[in-house]
């Protein structure tokens, strides 16, 4: 056992990168994953609502821990080598897809239905009333919830320890067992959650103010 140090606590912040890098990722890829849900949910197409209901009920009705266990330890059953960082970012993008396919929905649905009959009448398809009409709308209208969904995301990166990813969470855990001492370990880990997530919470209430203000006018 020795005393937490200086080279200890570098440590734990370095590993603050990859948890930023994961998060990233995990927002990117379930920003593509989302968008296609959410585009599959508003859809003209039955079989892509259904199918999209399907996938939002599926991960957000089970936890992301499970999530990670089932695509750390099953990839190999069926005969994929598969590492943690690759388990963890695909299991993220998979949860927050189904969370950001939610709310990106929602903000879709939020355009007067107005709009969707003018864009109607001129003849639209759906590809066109979505990409010139709708879409442009609802991007002003979600920006607020998605910037404060990114918060979910870097705290749910800690969950990657249990799968071996080395992220933030999983650096504490690492020096607590070689110091043993967890009060200082983890409040150094708590802290510097708290400095990546708290100017994500400030710009999205920032934004939903200038939303709100921009819709009463």
């Amino acid at each position: 056992m020795r005393t937490f140090g200086s080279s200890d606590f570098w440590f734990i912040v370095q590993a603050a990168q990859w948890t930023i890098l994961l998060s990233v990722m995990a927002f990117i890829g379930g920003g593509i994953v989302g968008l296609i849900t959410a585009l599959s949910r508003t859809s003209e197409n039955s079989i892509a609502r259904t199918l999209a209901v399907g996938f939002i009920k599926l991960f957000q009705g089970t936890p992301l821990l499970l999530q990670l266990f089932l695509v750390f330890f099953g990839a190999p059953v069926i005969g994929l080598d598969i590492n943690p960082w690759i388990a963890a970012a695909v299991a993220l993008t998979l949860n927050s897809g189904a969370f950001l396919g939610e709310i990106w929905r929602g903000c879709i649905e939020a355009i007067p239905r107005g709009q969707w009959e003018a864009a109607e009448a001129l003849g639209l398809s759906y590809r066109n009333k979505m990409r010139d009409v709708v879409l442009p709308q609802a991007l002003k209208i979600a920006v607020p919830p998605t910037v404060g969904y990114m918060v979910q995301i870097v705290k749910g990166t800690s969950l990657a320890a249990i799968i071996g990813f080395t992220e933030l969470t999983r650096a504490g855990q690492i020096i607590n067992n070689a110091t043993f001492q967890p009060m200082v370990v983890f409040s150094v880990v708590a802290v510097i959650y708290f400095l990546l997530c708290w100017p994500l919470s400030l710009l999205a209430a920032h934004m939903e103010r200038r939303l709100a203000m921009s819709l009463s006018r």
